[in-house]
């Protein structure tokens, strides 16, 4: 298995944009390709997740690219992996825990990840040295970071993305909407979250919550989904950990839907400039498929299904969407989608 090496990164809009966004850089040595055409993967991930919760499906994406043969064509060149995490989770909760008390508290749009997003591949700040502008982009979106793909091309100057692949994207016709809002704010109040220990919190979250998941991404939420006490949402608790998004910034980011609609709204004239491919899983717990296929229209490349798993796929079965992943990159050209 080739070795994942990774470097953290904090890009600062300021005062441009309120919010401090945390950036993980991905690359395996023996793959890191600085040819031209070399893909640049950006991630965006799904609500009440981390930028690290992509790790296990790199790992087993390189680790796809290590056993493909030589003479194999064709064998995508990936140059490094650059995930961007939304300012209210992770990371970006801890850095932004003040502002988001201070303006975020009732609502936090998708838009903001958007524009997080958009703003650090644009360089519209400091932090990181890199021309995002002149790579070969291709994003890839979970659920709410689909969303957010999406969005980054109704913010001017638009993202030059060469393709999309969008997993699981959360687009529900308004009939069943309700429904679904309801269930994911119900989940979201009645969460724990407050653990005597990481070591408790990964006992309890294993044998009941999270029974369904790659292992290694119940360690990942364990070790960067929680953080320690106290915190200024808990400033009495003086032991255990908490969840670094918290409840109440959850509850205001799965209860804003201006957000998600717009990105409802722009998706068919998204498919007609950047070429997008989705992906499913073989579970069809949110029951949206066929409203999503009316939503695309006629522009999907691809449609996919991985097995095992339903909408938290990339979680369920990281193996089966990396290698979607995978066939969707070695059939690609470079075109970059239209200004």
């Amino acid at each position: 298995m080739p070795a994942l090496r990774s470097q953290t990164y904090v890009f600062d809009a300021r005062p441009h944009y309120p919010l401090l966004v945390s950036v993980k850089r991905y690359w395996v040595p023996e793959f890191e390709s600085t040819d031209p055409d070399a893909i640049t993967l950006i991630l965006a991930h799904a609500l009440s997740f981390t930028k690290e919760h992509w790790e296990p499906l790199l790992e087993d994406l390189y680790g796809l690219l290590a056993v493909t043969p030589r003479n194999s064509s064709p064998i995508p060149k990936i140059r490094d992996v650059w995930a961007i995490e939304c300012p209210n989770h992770g990371e970006g909760a801890v850095l932004n825990e003040e502002t988001l008390l201070e303006g975020y508290t009732s609502a936090f749009s998708w838009e903001e990840y958007a524009r997080a997003v958009h703003l650090v591949l644009n360089g519209l700040g400091k932090g990181i040295n890199v021309d995002f502008k002149s790579r070969n982009l291709v994003g890839v979106g979970h659920s709410m970071g689909a969303s957010a793909i999406v969005l980054t091309r109704t913010i001017y100057p638009f993202v030059s993305w060469s393709t999309a692949i969008l997993i699981e994207p959360m687009f529900v016709h308004r009939d069943n909407f309700t429904g679904v809002e309801k269930f994911l704010l119900k989940g979201a109040l009645k969460r724990s979250d407050v653990w005597p220990s990481r070591e408790g919190a990964y006992k309890l979250l294993r044998e009941r919550s999270l029974k369904s998941w790659d292992p290694r991404v119940v360690d990942i939420f364990v070790k960067y989904g929680l953080r320690e006490l106290p915190t200024l949402t808990h400033p009495d608790k003086t032991q255990g950990v908490t969840l670094s998004c918290t409840k109440a910034q959850e509850f205001a980011t799965y209860g804003e839907n201006i957000g998600r609609l717009k990105a409802q709204w722009f998706l068919a004239t998204f498919c007609k400039d950047v070429p997008t491919h989705v992906v499913f899983g073989e579970i069809a717990d949110l029951k949206n498929r066929e409203f999503v296929k009316q939503v695309y229209g006629d522009g999907l490349r691809t449609t996919s299904f991985v097995k095992n798993a339903g909408h938290l796929a990339v979680y369920h079965n990281p193996a089966g969407v990396a290698d979607v992943i995978l066939n969707v990159l070695r059939g690609l050209r470079v075109v970059p989608s239209k200004l």
